[in-house]
């Protein structure tokens, strides 16, 4: 989720006369990747590390050019990997194999520099309103080219929420995770119970990825993903579709 950038386009900027429209390669097939601009804000990924996580977030701006604006503006120091515009475009900001500065401070599955592990992917949205058709049509030619380039399974597709709860909030609750699991480019849960057991929701939780936090956050976290309009204190359904998630996806834990 971005700032809004004051001041004018630059006159040489590519988007100053134009929105996010035209597709101009072919790469991979059915998707148009458009690198006629480039963050200079990346470095090279540390430690060794690749990409096992796509990082999803919406922009929370009013349109495409004033996104990629801020993503490119040196001095505000962010930047993802990929734009989608509302239409459908594709920009490739920073190449994949370099770090681009989308995460910040969090964690998933108990292990932090998310930048480092991550590809991150804007969305441009102003988080108020449902994300557009071509935009999700795009999301998810995307998604399937870069997991299988880079053979990450459809868990570690996440939102900027999984892994810095209470910080960020983004794609939000309009977003649709369901249709990306349909796809197998993300996971989704529709068990249910009748059971709330507090403990054992926390304990599968932890194994699916999620952090510390507090019990109120964590269901509010969960929630805003996989049941994004569920309102009240913990519930059977709750501890159900965190029970399914942990047992398919999750990670032992350390003393269990």
């Amino acid at each position: 989720m971005l700032r809004r950038p004051t001041g004018p386009l630059p006159l040489s900027h590519p988007l100053r006369s134009r929105t996010c429209s035209a597709t101009r390669f072919r790469f991979p097939p059915k998707l148009g990747i458009d690198r006629s601009i480039r963050s200079p804000n990346f470095g090279d990924r540390r430690d060794g590390l690749r990409p096992e996580l796509v990082v999803l977030h919406y922009t929370a701006m009013t349109d495409c050019a004033g996104a990629a604006r801020a993503l490119c503006d040196p001095a505000r120091e962010v930047s993802a990997h990929y734009l989608i515009g509302r239409d459908g475009h594709v920009f490739e900001l920073v190449d994949p194999a370099l770090r681009a500065w989308h995460a910040g401070q969090g964690s998933w599955r108990g292990a932090g520099d998310v930048n480092s592990r991550s590809i991150g992917i804007e969305l441009d949205n102003d988080g108020a309103t449902p994300f557009s058709e071509p935009l999700m049509a795009a999301l998810q030619s995307l998604l399937a080219a870069l997991l299988a380039d880079h053979r990450i399974a459809p868990e570690g597709v996440i939102g900027h929420s999984d892994m810095a709860p209470g910080r960020k909030i983004d794609p939000g609750r309009r977003f649709d995770w369901k249709r990306l699991a349909r796809q197998g480019l993300a996971v989704w849960s529709e068990a249910s119970g009748d059971v709330a057991d507090a403990e054992a929701f926390r304990r599968d939780a932890t194994a699916f990825g999620y952090g510390e936090m507090g019990d109120e956050l964590l269901l509010d976290v969960m929630r805003m993903r996989f049941r994004p309009w569920a309102r009240g204190p913990l519930d059977g359904r709750d501890c159900a579709v965190m029970a399914d998630l942990a047992r398919r996806y999750g990670r032992p834990l350390v003393g269990t």
